[in-house]
């Protein structure tokens, strides 16, 4: 049997949360057409006949503004360590542009000359193939790929390739995790993380990065489930906008994640939400340590 880890890296919103969902075959990670919408590293592991592959998801790539954004991306960057095989994903549907040449630069700079590396070229499947190519090759002259894999994270094409190419680079070893691992994420972090995706679906892009989630209480009683959680905002203008007119946003936040919550609890779950506003808060190491993004110093 074989392990490995491989780390997932690059630009926001190319579909790296994707990628790690269809190779575990669960929802482990929020996925939207957002940037920057994974904030934290996420573990999954992917159990296949050859062995196991632990996939670490990261954020996504990007000049940083706001402190919450520098640590996304000191955590990603960290993650290249970590690794034993590094899997850059981009758009095959453009050309690289500055911020991908940044990005690429960014990880081949801090990499040992050892260490694989993929290319992913991801969203094939809205694409065609004439049209691939000239991305490949764009991306090829960027840097010393280890392997180029043109995929769709989506619809899974070629990712049980890309899988056997990782295992044909690590090593034969035992298992690191029980057969029925899959995450490292708590259900009090993946409700918090459902609850934040469904207001960025309801809110699309009137302020999807000025939310955050924090779980208030979680408890589950037999078949039941209860979760109260608050949604933090930045201003009482983005308050007003995920309560919604007499507070229908809210509610149908409320059944949209009570719904994928119950189904992947496979439990009944009542859920209370609550809106607050917390100015700056994208700033404020103590509130960022409070909402789990930061560890205290």
């Amino acid at each position: 049997m074989k392990f490995g880890t491989m780390a997932v890296l690059g630009c926001s919103n190319v579909g790296k949360s994707t990628l790690v969902n269809t190779l575990v075959n669960q929802k482990i990670a929020i996925v939207s057409d957002k940037p920057q919408t994974t904030r934290s590293r996420i573990l999954g592991v992917a159990h296949f006949p050859q062995g196991q592959l632990a996939l670490l998801d990261t954020p996504g790539l990007h000049r940083p503004w706001h402190r919450l954004n520098k640590l996304m991306v000191r955590t990603a960057l960290d993650t290249i360590h970590d690794a034993d095989v590094l899997a850059v994903m981009v758009d095959g549907r453009n050309l690289p542009g500055p911020v991908d040449r940044f990005v690429v630069d960014q990880i081949f700079s801090r990499h040992s000359s050892a260490l694989p590396v993929f290319l992913l070229v991801n969203k094939i499947d809205l694409i065609r193939k004439r049209h691939v190519l000239p991305v490949i090759e764009a991306y090829r002259q960027l840097g010393e790929w280890t392997e180029i894999v043109p995929l769709s994270a989506k619809t899974g094409l070629n990712v049980d390739l890309l899988a056997s190419l990782v295992f044909d680079r690590v090593v034969e070893q035992e298992d690191a995790f029980d057969e029925d691992f899959v995450t490292d994420q708590s259900w009090r972090h993946l409700a918090a993380e459902t609850i934040r995706e469904k207001v960025i679906e309801a809110t699309k892009a009137e302020l999807p990065y000025a939310v955050a989630v924090k779980v208030d209480e979680f408890l589950e009683e037999g078949r039941v489930t209860t979760i109260a959680a608050t949604i933090f905002v930045e201003k009482s203008g983005q308050k007003a906008i995920v309560i919604g007119k007499s507070g229908e946003r809210l509610k149908a936040i409320g059944t949209a994640a009570r719904l994928e919550l119950a189904k992947a609890l496979a439990n009944k779950v009542f859920l209370k939400l609550h809106v607050k506003v917390k100015n700056a808060w994208r700033d404020d190491d103590r509130w960022l340590v409070e909402l789990g993004y930061a560890t205290q110093p």
